[in-house]
């Protein structure tokens, strides 16, 4: 029976790379993990074992280390950008470079109220980007969020398998993740990474929410209508929840006050935003 090798691409993951950028006393440092994938006229290698056009992943693994020590690493989304062309300027067989980085955060820690110079502690979020046919794509993941108070979950659907009450005052807890897509041209990644993650933080902290989707669309909305550079928005928030503790068997009352996490099972809501 003939077969056809419809698709294919290869690569290399989990490339880990910790780079440490010394200017005298004060250090920088970045902490990432690479993942590349290329695509292109590789079918021989597939069908015939003819490895002529191959790219070897041992060779992209020690691409990204020479990179990295030939210039200084920049933001993710530039890096990503030149490791996408080293491939694709010195192979013409190759039709795209998939470049997927995934950076953890670290911040100074303080000694006598200053940052120090060489010291840091590592969050719990992570900054991710993505190149793809040309197109730049960021993110952030990891980012827990919780509110006390001004979100509900009212009017939804009731049938005989339904024993969530409804409310008005709940707990609102999540962890966010957002991938943004660019608009062509050169952009301050950093910066505009910065100022999304603020929006994300600002619009969920000061938004009336009457549920997770009503929120999700919110912070959406605003990071289109504040960051002119960002074409397409997705957002994935799950429900972490907190169930109210009946203290009534104790003789006590519960007035909102004391919970109980649960992680799983959990809703997840997800959608995307982009420019009509």
């Amino acid at each position: 029976m003939p077969v056809l090798l419809t698709k294919n691409r290869y690569g290399k993951s989990r490339v880990r790379l910790v780079k440490v950028e010394r200017h005298g006393p004060r250090h920088n440092l970045k902490d990432l993990n690479i993942d590349i994938r290329l695509t292109g006229a590789f079918e021989a290698s597939y069908t015939l074992g003819d490895n002529s056009s191959v790219v070897a992943t041992d060779t992209m693994k020690n691409t990204v280390y020479a990179l990295a020590r030939q210039a200084p690493i920049g933001e993710i989304e530039e890096f990503g950008l030149r490791l996408a062309s080293h491939f694709l300027s010195r192979n013409a067989h190759v039709i795209d470079a998939r470049i997927a980085i995934t950076e953890s955060e670290w911040t100074r820690i303080h000694s006598n109220g200053l940052p120090h110079d060489h010291s840091f502690v590592q969050g719990a979020e992570k900054r991710t980007a993505l190149i793809e046919q040309g197109i730049v794509t960021a993110g952030i993941t990891g980012l827990v969020v919780l509110k006390t108070t001004r979100s509900a979950f009212e009017g939804y659907i009731h049938d005989e398998y339904t024993t969530l009450k409804e409310t008005k005052d709940r707990l609102f807890g999540t962890a966010i993740t957002a991938e943004w897509a660019y608009r062509d041209g050169k952009h301050e990644y950093g910066d505009l990474w910065r100022t999304v993650r603020q929006i994300l933080l600002e619009v969920f902290a000061e938004h009336d929410s009457l549920g997770v989707q009503h929120t999700l669309h919110a912070m959406g909305e605003s990071v289109l209508e504040r960051v002119a550079e960002i074409e397409e928005i997705r957002i994935s928030m799950p429900n972490r929840h907190c169930m109210l503790v009946d203290l009534a068997p104790f003789g006590m009352d519960n007035p909102n006050e004391v919970f109980v996490p649960t992680d799983e099972p959990h809703g997840i809501i997800e959608a995307t935003l982009r420019r009509s």
